[in-house]
């Protein structure tokens, strides 16, 4: 059965709000937080399991499959690159040497090697691989006009939170950075579907989550004061806008994601034992992964942790491939592999959907500054669930990693294969967008058949 979900005419900026904002800054900011209650979804899902969430460590700029999970050791030294590789837990399966932590866990993970869409463009791809559909061209007037919601966002409006109290998408430590890191939004769907961000680094001492906190004037005694709240609501409102309703029952549904102690909670990373803190790395990328995982286990249903930035060219004052790889790649192999870990201990993994991936690739062939250039030809993209088949590539690259040579997919699969984890038959579900048009969640893609049986 086919369903349309959404209201057409929603608000299709999302660009330059955060998700939430400080009580002392309400207004439509607290109208969209709103709209996330008002505007969930009828549509019905199935989920495989209880609560089901998903982590995204999302690597913008793209990083090189050679120097993660599909190194080509026996290829001359221009295309094999400045590393070597290691075995993993899989007999046959190698990752590059920066793994290692990654590379003991294989059998739980699964690569997918295969994935393309051709693109060089970072707009183009950003959009696609966050959204499943083509963004527009970087030299397009439009180029920061997100045509789709993002996976968080599609999620956020079909499924809302695990749990009451807690934001159905949030984001760590921010949105910021990388290369055209434009299209986590919601487009069409509203404001209300837009992630909430933290906005600030969980490594640094004193990390307080700028978006739960209340304004110096605008005390919990005034919040708790129903009449005062509408005043200062209708005040603000006026102020922003003079077609903001004032509160009403959505509204003060989201004015408890700032009150209430759920949210807190979850976000107090102080509350980690050292060593576990330590597990995961004293790094921006492996702090955001332990957040994370506090975040789903709370009752967020999905967290994008921003790594970035991985657009290694060598110039235009970029990292040479080298460097940026010893830079970035240790500790994301820490942040993913003890994530992984304390999924497992925790008994979550079963229910928590791990996926790391780029816009696209690097070119096989190294270019002169010791740096790769784009390459949408052929690129890896990591997932682990506890609940799938883990433990395999799918797909395979050409032996010096410039095509596809067995297995295609497109990130329309990809997506499918989130959304399938998440119980939602992403074929079936269609949206209206700005212009009242059903537009389709996922047109041509599928789950990926390897991992879901």
């Amino acid at each position: 059965m086919f369903r349309v979900v959404g209201e057409a005419g929603s608000d299709c900026s999302g660009m330059t709000r955060r998700s939430f904002v400080q009580a002392g800054v309400l207004g439509l900011g607290g109208l969209g937080l709103g709209d996330l209650f008002r505007a969930r979804a009828a549509q019905p899902t199935r989920p495989r399991v209880a609560d089901p969430a998903v982590i995204l460590f999302w690597m913008s700029g793209g990083p090189g499959p050679i120097e993660t999970w599909d190194p080509k050791p026996d290829a001359v030294a221009e295309f094999r690159g400045p590393f070597g590789s290691s075995g993993t837990s899989v007999p046959g399966v190698q990752f590059c040497e920066l793994m290692p932590k990654q590379a003991r866990l294989m059998d739980r993970l699964a690569v997918l090697r295969g994935v393309n869409h051709g693109t060089g463009d970072h707009t183009k791809a950003n959009h696609w691989m966050l959204t499943g559909f083509e963004g527009p061209d970087f030299n397009a007037p439009d180029f920061m006009t997100q045509r789709r919601p993002s996976m968080g966002s599609a999620v956020a409006q079909l499924r809302g939170p695990n749990r009451p109290g807690l934001p159905p998408y949030a984001a760590v430590p921010h949105l910021r950075g990388g290369t055209d890191n434009f299209f986590h939004y919601a487009a069409y769907l509203g404001r209300g579907a837009n992630p909430f961000i933290t906005d600030a680094d969980p490594n640094l001492p004193g990390f307080r989550v700028k978006n739960l906190a209340l304004a110096a004037d605008m005390p919990v005694a005034r919040l708790e004061d129903r009449r005062s709240l509408r005043a200062a609501l209708d005040a603000h409102a006026r102020a922003a806008d003079s077609s903001a309703a004032g509160l009403d029952p959505h509204v003060r549904r989201a004015f408890s994601l700032l009150t209430g102690k759920q949210a807190a909670a979850a976000f107090d990373i102080t509350a980690e034992p050292d060593r576990v803190r330590d597990r995961y790395g004293r790094h921006t990328f492996g702090q955001s992964a332990l957040l994370a995982r506090r975040l789903v286990e709370a009752g967020v249903t999905f967290v994008t942790v921003n790594c970035v930035p991985w657009d290694h060219h060598g110039t235009g004052g970029r990292y040479k491939t080298a460097e940026g790889a010893k830079l970035l790649i240790p500790p994301l192999d820490s942040a993913v592999a003890a994530l992984v870990a304390d999924l497992i201990d925790r008994g979550i993994y079963d229910r928590t959907l791990v996926v790391a991936m780029g816009e696209f690739g690097r070119t096989p062939r190294m270019n002169a500054d010791g740096g790769r250039d784009h390459w949408g030809n052929v690129f890896s993209v990591l997932m682990g669930c506890g609940s799938m088949k883990m433990g395999q590539v799918v797909g395979r690259s050409s032996p010096r990693g410039e095509h596809v040579a067995d297995r295609p997919v497109s990130p329309q699969d990809v997506t499918s294969t989130v959304f399938h984890h998440l119980g939602i038959t992403a074929r079936e579900v269609f949206f209206r967008d700005g212009l009242a048009r059903p537009t389709a969640l996922v047109e041509t893609g599928e789950p990926i058949r390897e991992l879901i049986g």
